[in-house]
């Protein structure tokens, strides 16, 4: 092979118009898209081409959690440490490119066929990236704001919750050491669709708040309440504010009609992606959203002072290149948000199963296979080892992120070296500082515009999990109705155990402004469990699946039992069967059932 077909490749399977061709709406032509497979020895530039769009697909979401938690949580009002935003977004992005090329290179633990019996893996071995995880972003957030009203300094209580983190992934290790099947007994289906369904009306809500303006102006509205103002007029106190300060030099009250129309454009703009974009583009569509708002913000001014929404200084101060370790916080443990912080690890060895599954099945590899179970085995191993080494590179947990799987199936590329490539592209943005610069800047409400779009992605894959459910079994909706019911109510008002802004221990449910530090810590422990609307949620659901027996069978009318088959029951083929052969002997037997009704009803 010549120094050309390894960089361009050789043959009709590498076409780089069909990735940059524009589409037309409505039409029926459609650009054929050839298939890698996981072990292509793609080129150096498709290589590069296709590891840049999966680095611009998952880049808006893994920067995100690190950057709200610096700004608004460690950080003090008025959130103008702009250098620890800067390190937030830096720390994440080298720590995602490194875990990336962890999970697709996969490694074998030494000795483990010794120790286990088995061989044991760290990494998936797939296009499977890795990114911040959403899942710990409420607990981070609620744990600091407990610390803090407790006199702990922000970037203390950061360094506290990074040693927890530490300490509870040692739970998805021990996971990662059960045989499959029983992992799959412990967090079926029903269980998976719950939590992803509540973590993504958690962050939607989020989103929310960010396009109105900024997450603590939203919090804080009603001080500009009329009665408030009315009745006490000026002597509430004016920190934590009302007014929204993360839009450049313009401050406005949340919900604001120019904060709003910023956001917008970001939407209209995924509009258009959709209807006219490239293969590429469609891949990337939320960083290019963001970039159109971002410009839109950029050429905008607000009132006769002509005050900007983007705060230039920000890209100015930032530093030509950064890397790990130039912020210190130091390692520590907070005791209230073990328990939280377990249940996330949890929720996220669910998430991660059904990730790395729908890999599997956009690469065109059968998840009915010893390899499968690997891959799982090692993709949770891969869960754990990199949320410790993410603590020890001062950022959040990291774990699979599902949205690259689209990329895999628009672009037909499942190859490992695009995997690799992407690794490479986030560290490069990760050690390139002005990129965090320019990340730092955008106002909270263009962020906001993309942020509610990339959350409710989360929603839409919870929901498709139910859809993939035996809705007509009492059993599950009655799992799904009780969980959702409680876990949905605490993530849209969490006020009725957790404390308002700005006003520690008064939450009625349980008030502790006397208590001890001990009873504090306990007390902040619950109240971080009982808000946190995916925690409660999730342990209701795995206890209800726990506890309930399974439906009983029904009684036709005719006199026949016919029995419900569970989803598990449904799709899980027996191990000495093909999976066709399965599909067949259900097909049969059902059918077999329907002709003998319909004979009776003709009779």
């Amino acid at each position: 092979m010549g120094l050309k077909a390894k960089i361009f490749g050789e043959g009709e399977g590498y076409d780089y118009s069909t990735l940059c061709m524009p589409s037309l709406p409505w039409s029926k032509k459609r650009h054929p898209v050839n298939f890698y497979p996981l072990d292509e020895p793609l080129p150096l530039l498709l290589s590069l081409v296709m590891g840049l769009q999966h680095a611009f697909a998952m880049v808006g979401g893994l920067i995100t959690p690190p950057y709200v938690v610096a700004k608004f949580s460690i950080d003090e009002f008025p959130f103008a440490n702009v250098e620890l935003q800067q390190y937030a977004i830096v720390a994440a992005l080298i720590t995602s490119g490194i875990c990336t090329c962890i999970n697709v290179l996969r490694f074998e633990i030494p000795f483990s066929k010794k120790l286990f019996g088995r061989n044991l893996y760290i990494g998936t071995g797939l296009l499977s990236v890795m990114g911040t995880s959403f899942t710990f972003l409420p607990i981070f957030e609620i744990a600091i704001r407990q610390m803090k009203a407790d006199g702990i300094e922000g970037t203390d209580a950061y360094g506290k919750m990074l040693g927890t983190s530490m300490l509870c992934a040692v739970l998805e290790i021990i996971f990662s050491l059960f045989p499959g099947k029983y992992i799959q007994k412990m967090f079926p289906p029903v269980v998976s669709a719950v939590t992803v369904t509540l973590i993504g009306v958690a962050l939607t809500g989020t989103g929310m708040k960010y396009w109105g303006g900024g997450v603590v102006c939203a919090e804080m509205i009603w001080k500009e309440h009329s009665q408030v103002v009315d009745l006490v007029g000026n002597v509430v106190s004016g920190v934590p504010s009302a007014a929204c300060t993360g839009n450049g030099k313009v401050v406005l009250p949340y919900g604001s009609a120019e904060y709003i129309g910023l956001g917008f454009s970001v939407l209209c703009f995924l509009v258009a992606i959709e209807l006219f974009g490239s293969v590429f583009m469609k891949n990337c569509n939320v960083i290019l959203a963001l970039l159109f708002g971002y410009m839109i913000a950029g050429v905008s001014n607000y009132g006769p002072e002509g005050l900007a929404y983007v705060d230039t200084q920000k890209i100015s101060d930032a530093p030509a290149i950064n890397f790990l370790w130039t912020q210190w916080f130091g390692i520590g443990i907070y005791a209230p948000a073990i328990i939280p912080m377990l249940i996330a690890y949890i929720v996220t060895t669910v998430e991660s199963i059904g990730d790395i599954t729908a890999t599997h099945e956009v690469s065109e590899l059968r998840t009915d296979t010893k390899d499968y179970t690997q891959r799982i085995q090692g993709g949770l191993m891969a869960d754990a080892i990199c949320s410790i080494l993410a603590s020890l590179f001062t950022s959040m947990p990291n774990t699979t992120f599902s949205q690259n799987n689209g990329v895999i199936a628009m672009t037909k590329c499942a190859s490992r070296r695009a995997g690799l490539a992407t690794g490479f592209w986030l560290i490069l943005m990760g050690v390139l500082a002005k990129i965090a610069g320019i990340i730092t800047s955008i106002p909270d409400c263009v962020l906001g515009g993309m942020t509610i779009f990339l959350f409710s992605n989360v929603l839409v894959s919870g929901i498709t999990l139910f859809g993939s459910l035996n809705m007509k079994s009492r059993r599950t909706r009655f799992i799904s109705a009780l969980s959702l019911a409680v876990g949905v109510g605490v993530t849209i008002w969490p006020f009725a155990f957790q404390d308002m802004r700005a006003s520690s221990y008064t939450a009625a449910f349980w008030e502790c402004a006397d208590c001890s530090e001990a009873m504090k810590g306990f007390r902040n422990g619950v109240s971080i469990f009982l808000s946190t609307g995916y925690c409660i949620g999730s342990v209701i659901a795995i206890i209800l699946n726990l506890i309930l027996p399974q439906d009983p069978e029904d009684i036709m009318p005719d006199g026949d039992d016919v029995e419900k088959k569970s989803l598990e029951d449904t799709l899980a083929p027996m191990a000495k069967d093909e999976p066709g052969e399965a599909k067949a002997e259900t097909s049969s037997e059902e059918e077999g059932i329907v002709t003998e009704h319909v004979e009776e009803s003709i009779a």
